[in-house]
């Protein structure tokens, strides 16, 4: 017969390095940046331009069906790309979207957006109605989500960390922020290793705990010691950096180089960007 107790701290367990995995797959892998795909092809500078477009277009556009038209050209563009849409989905839609989508869940209903009723129901005693005009919002505001975290997503995996920290040089981005991006990058996968190492440590010399204030405190005393560990970590990292002659300025061995397809490119997207502007404004 198996053991609840066990059960949960396996359920414990593996959540936590589930998250981990996650975290170091999503914003540390250049997995799909180092293959050879559309976007991994052109050059960073024009890839940057272009998603900046798109974006600044996904933002001011009033209507979800258009928004939604990028979203496609996004999952289009990640097909091209060599990114699984199956990955690329639950990356962008499983966190913010959903959660965005719980933030804007009161203006459904008429006491937050009066309108014309859509759906009215009974729960309790109390009567939900659900307007036009909060459907509307809702609808727009959690597919502009969408659209946007799937471009920015996209963007960065397909584009190498070091070339879009190059890239923001490029476009004045001043250095001192460039410098904090660049070591936030490195220490958080340390932080991130670090932290896989301690539970594994914990779990060889103490196994499952058995009393919830002697699990306490372990969790306390590993707090404070993350906490130690994390700040000399940071002035570690720096030194390391520091020690290898780096100030702040990205540098590749590689130099941009712009292409005819880059130019035909960003063409491209700045008229797809025009007729979205020119749709919306006419609907």
């Amino acid at each position: 017969m198996s053991n609840p107790l066990h059960k949960k701290h396996d359920f414990i367990e593996r959540s936590i390095l589930s998250a981990l995995a996650f975290l170091k797959d999503a914003t540390l892998s250049e997995e799909y940046a180092n293959r050879k795909g559309f976007l991994q092809s052109l050059d960073p500078r024009f890839n940057t331009i272009s998603f900046l477009a798109f974006l600044v277009t996904a933002v001011s556009l009033k209507s979800a069906l258009l928004i939604s038209s990028l979203y496609l050209l996004c999952l289009i563009l990640a097909t091209l790309s060599g990114i699984p849409i199956r990955k690329f989905l639950l990356r962008t839609l499983i966190f913010i979207p959903l959660f965005s989508l719980f933030i804007v869940l009161p203006t459904l209903f008429s006491f937050v957006t009066p309108g014309e009723p859509v759906w009215s129901f009974h729960v309790v005693g109390i009567t939900g109605i659900i307007t036009r005009p909060g459907l509307d919002g809702a609808v727009l505001f959690v597919v502009r989500v969408a659209a946007s975290v799937s471009l920015v997503v996209l963007l960065s995996m397909t584009t190498r960390h070091s070339e879009l920290l190059k890239v923001l040089r490029v476009f004045g981005i001043p250095q001192v922020f460039v410098l904090t991006v660049s070591m936030s990058y490195r220490y958080l996968y340390l932080f991130a290793t670090m932290i896989e190492n301690i539970f594994t440590a914990v779990k060889s010399r103490v196994g499952v705990v058995s009393h919830h204030r002697h699990g306490q405190n372990i969790v306390a005393w590993n707090i404070a010691n993350t906490w130690n560990r994390t700040t000399q970590m940071s002035e570690d990292v720096y030194m390391a950096m520091l020690s290898r002659g780096y100030t702040g300025e990205p540098r590749l061995l590689s130099a941009f180089h712009a292409k005819p397809q880059d130019w035909l490119w960003l063409l491209c997207a700045v008229v797809i960007c025009a007729f979205l502007f020119y749709k919306g404004y006419t609907l």
